[in-house]
C-alpha cells in the first residue's frame, strides 16, 4: 500500500472533491488535519517560500499589520456578517451601516484583496501587485456610480455591489478607464458583466 491510497478511499468517506483535492496537494486525509501541529505548517512555508519572489507564499498567509489570515475563516465571518446584516433588516427594516467593511471583505474573498493597515489613505490594498481602491453600493442606493478621490494612490478601482437581497458583484477598473478628466473626482460605473 502506497503513501497516496487513501486518496482512493477519501470519495466513499464522504469528502468533497475540493478537500480531496487539498489532501493530494498535501498528502494529509482531512479527517488527520486536526493532528497537523500549526508551527510544522509555518515552519514547512517558511522553508518553501523564496524571500525574492513578489508572490511569496509567506505573505498570502497574512492580513494586514501582520495579522494571521485565513481565507477559510474569513469566508465565514464574511458569511456571518451577511446573515446578521440581513436579518437586522427583516426585524428592523433599518439596514446596518457595514457596507464599506463588507465590500472589503467580499475583495479579500473573490479578488484575493490583501488590506493595507488600518487609515491607510489613498488605497484599501493590493491584488496582485497593483494598488487598489474599494467602493461599496450599497441597497439603498439606486445607481451603479461611484466617486473616488483623483489624488488617491490606486492604480484599480474594485466597485462591489450589493442589493437588497444580500447578494454581491464586482469588477475592477484600471485607473485610466474611470470618467472624470477634470475636477476632483474620477468616476466608475458598475455595469451588467461583472463577477
Amino acid at each position: 500500500m502506497s503513501d497516496w491510497d487513501f486518496l482512493d478511499d477519501l470519495s466513499e468517506l464522504g469528502y468533497s472533491a475540493e478537500e480531496i483535492s487539498d489532501a493530494l496537494g498535501c498528502g494529509v486525509a482531512p479527517c488527520e488535519w486536526e493532528y497537523i501541529h500549526p508551527e510544522w505548517v509555518d515552519a514547512e512555508l517558511a522553508q518553501a517560500t523564496d524571500e525574492s519572489d513578489p508572490l511569496n507564499n509567506k505573505r498570502l498567509f497574512k492580513s494586514r499589520d501582520g495579522y494571521p489570515y485565513s481565507t477559510l475563516e474569513q469566508i465565514s465571518v464574511f458569511e456571518d456578517l451577511v446573515d446578521c446584516a440581513a436579518r437586522h433588516f427583516e426585524n428592523t427594516g433599518r439596514y446596518l451601516q457595514i457596507w464599506g467593511e463588507l465590500g472589503e471583505i467580499y475583495a479579500e474573498i473573490a479578488f484575493n484583496l490583501r488590506r493595507h493597515a488600518t487609515h491607510h489613505a489613498g488605497s484599501d490594498g493590493t491584488i496582485d501587485g497593483k494598488l487598489v481602491e474599494v467602493k461599496t453600493i450599497s441597497p439603498e442606493k439606486s445607481g451603479d456610480q461611484v466617486l473616488v478621490r483623483r489624488q488617491g494612490e490606486f492604480e484599480q478601482l474594485l466597485i462591489v455591489r450589493i442589493d437588497k437581497d444580500f447578494t454581491f458583484k464586482g469588477k475592477i477598473f484600471n485607473r485610466d478607464q474611470l470618467k472624470g478628466l477634470t475636477g476632483k473626482y474620477l468616476r466608475g460605473s458598475l455595469n451588467s458583466d461583472d463577477r
